[in-house]
């Protein structure tokens, strides 16, 4: 989920973070200090992936048919407006 935008500088999901190497460790900076390259994954990635889960719209999609497909076998058909069995449709 890395991507460079420059040296030192990645973007991480929706997180840009500065990213340095010590002593062949790699340090994520976070608020006024560093954590460790598991330790920043352990704790921002969760976050990350909900974020995109959110924004997938192939996701979307597959809810928005399962809540069509719920309400065609409660006996509406799709993509029709609701009637009263009583009323006429309106005609010009």
């Amino acid at each position: 989920m890395f991507m460079r935008e420059s040296e030192g500088v990645y973007q991480f999901g929706t997180k840009r973070v500065a990213v340095r190497v010590d002593k062949d460790k790699i340090n994520i900076r976070v608020g006024g200090g560093y954590l460790s390259i598991d330790e920043f994954l352990d704790q921002y990635t969760p976050a990350e992936l909900e974020k995109l889960e959110r924004k997938d719209p192939l996701k979307k999609f597959s809810e928005k048919v399962a809540v069509q497909k719920t309400i065609v076998d409660r006996g509406v058909k799709e993509g029709s407006p609701v009637r009263s069995p009583n009323r006429s449709p309106a005609r010009k």
